[in-house]
């Protein structure tokens, strides 16, 4: 019964050293900025569609996205088969990747999410789902310690490497330890900047717009009739202004010898 009990309390122990070693390397909840709205923009769609094609869909698909949806933002059929359509697939198909359930298994441990409705599908407390992904995609930093040699500010541990790293280049981290203000005995890992290790194919500025564009896109993805249901709900909101002054107009004139 003793021995028993000394192992009982020697795991405990234990357990609250571990949880005291994992609050020292917690790190700092990364917020959200927010992404330029660019829905209304068919230059910018069109430009987000091509970063899709040749950045996101070598491993995520969206196979809620026929290519032919792709007519609603100004391609034309000629347009989206030489540039955007890779093998034998055709107008008519959805969006879906050439890597198999058990390949995505062996190299990233999972199969990578589909991409069709993602902006509205991390939409949380902490912000919209287009702010998560712009920051998301902003975010990335060279971990040695990660299988990939990659992590990321808002999704501490990411799985994924920076797909766009080409673009942006690679970045170092840094971060600085202190006490978490809530509860000193904890420690807080801070993000604090960061210092770049290689140049990349577009400048800070041009990177942020090549991500606005790209997460404009994915947002009308995930609702491609999102602009016809906003003018759409103008003109009913008119018709029922109109329509409840006249029938104001009509409750007087019925009311007025009552009266």
């Amino acid at each position: 019964m003793k021995t028993h009990f000394s192992r009982l309390c020697a795991a405990l122990l234990l357990g609250l050293l571990l949880h005291g070693a994992a609050g020292a390397a917690e790190q700092e909840e990364m917020p959200l900025e927010h992404a330029p709205y660019r829905v209304n923009n068919l230059m910018a769609l069109q430009n987000g569609a091509r970063l899709f094609v040749n950045y996101c869909m070598g491993c995520h698909s969206a196979k809620f996205m026929r290519y032919e949806s792709l007519r609603d933002i100004g391609l034309t059929d000629e347009q989206i088969q030489r540039n955007l359509m890779f093998g034998d697939a055709k107008l008519g198909d959805t969006m879906r990747v050439a890597m198999t359930s058990p390949q995505a298994d062996k190299w990233f441990g999972t199969e990578p999410p589909d991409l069709s409705i993602i902006t509205k599908a991390l939409a949380s407390h902490r912000g919209s789902g287009p702010d998560y992904v712009y920051t998301y995609l902003r975010s990335f930093y060279r971990d040695d310690t990660r299988p990939t040699g990659w992590n990321n500010l808002v999704f501490p541990g990411v799985g994924m490497p920076n797909p766009l790293w080409m673009l942006q280049g690679e970045r170092a981290a840094r971060f600085e330890v202190g006490p978490d203000p809530a509860d000193p005995a904890v420690k807080l890992k801070t993000f604090v900047g960061y210092t770049q290790l290689t140049p990349g194919m577009e400048s800070t500025t041009e990177y942020d717009s090549t991500v606005a564009d790209l997460v404009a896109y994915m947002q009308w993805m995930a609702e491609p009739d999102q602009l016809f249901r906003k003018r759409l709900g103008v003109i009913v909101l008119i018709f029922l202004g109109f329509f409840t002054f006249l029938a104001w107009r009509l409750k007087s004139e019925y009311w007025k010898d009552v009266k």
